[in-house]
């Protein structure tokens, strides 16, 4: 494991679809998550259940993996607040909780929770300097330095290596795991999570992953220009294979390795159901028979 990326292993889970599940269920499956030795659990964070809160659950239904809430939006609770969960969870639960934050969606943060969205980099700047000299949490307890940053652009990433352990980085190719890993330099975290969709072979996942890769377009297009992907909007198959790992569990796996040997730390699997009626736990076996053995 990378020293980079103490308690995380190499692979993990990112749990996007926890919050259309029962509470019990949740702590269920991200037992499961644990018993097939997976080293991290990711949670997002958009309109279901807060994050903080979420990975309380999980944490107190689980035992040694790391939870990661990856996600946390900025404008979902201020600085204070954060600060203080985070510090309250690390103290229940020493070293197994990862605080991602998050600089939001305008839509989001104007329409759904009614603030006024700011520029990315002078908020999420402004948030981690409230985070380092917020006053309350439990006793005895200081500024954590168990975060990273959601990070797609480059200057999000630089903020990264600035002021936090890393970043996590959601839904793009290989080739952009090389620029975050430069971007970064070789002392930070660099967490990469891989949408990927598991069937029988890739005829059968085809399909559903060009529309897995379409909804990740909106906020990407220009970084896949600047990686050689002139006309995304077109959604060519070889703009669907960078985004989407799809096939077989050796197809996943054999992408998983890529994001590694490109400088990755830790590499998450969202894995997209796309309508299949097999179970999401007997996704995750599948893969970690190929990915953890």
């Amino acid at each position: 494991m990378s020293v980079r990326a103490p308690g995380l292993g190499r692979v993990g889970i990112w749990a996007g679809e926890f919050d259309a599940l029962p509470a019990a269920d949740v702590r269920q499956a991200a037992a499961v998550i644990e018993d097939l030795g997976y080293g991290a659990l990711w949670i997002p964070e958009t309109t279901g259940r807060e994050a903080v809160a979420q990975a309380a659950i999980l944490l107190a239904g689980t035992r040694r993996i790391t939870v990661a809430a990856g996600m946390t939006d900025v404008y979902a609770r201020d600085a204070v607040t954060a600060a203080a969960a985070q510090r309250t969870l690390e103290e229940a639960f020493p070293g197994r909780f990862l605080l991602g934050l998050w600089d939001g969606h305008p839509s989001l943060a104007e329409d759904v929770r009614g603030h006024r969205f700011g520029p990315p980099l002078a908020t999420m700047r402004s948030y981690l300097d409230a985070l380092d000299t917020a006053p309350f949490g439990p006793p005895a307890t200081t500024a954590s330095p168990h975060r990273v940053l959601a990070a797609l652009d480059p200057g999000m990433l630089a903020l990264a290596a600035e002021r936090a352990r890393g970043a996590t980085v959601l839904g793009m190719p290989v080739e952009y795991t090389r620029t975050a890993r430069e971007i970064l330099g070789d002392d930070r975290l660099l967490a990469v999570t891989q949408l990927c969709v598991l069937g029988r072979d890739r005829a059968h996942t085809a399909e559903p992953a060009r529309t897995t890769a379409a909804a990740a377009l909106p906020n990407r297009r220009e970084l896949l220009r600047g990686l050689g992907h002139p006309s995304p909007e077109t959604l060519d198959d070889r703009l669907v294979e960078a985004i989407v790992a799809h096939g077989r569990a050796e197809d996943i796996a054999h992408r998983v390795r890529r994001h590694l040997d490109a400088g990755a730390d830790h590499v998450s699997l969202h894995v997209v159901t796309a309508g299949s009626h097999v179970p999401l736990t007997r996704r995750w076996e599948e893969l970690a028979a190929h990915l953890l053995a």
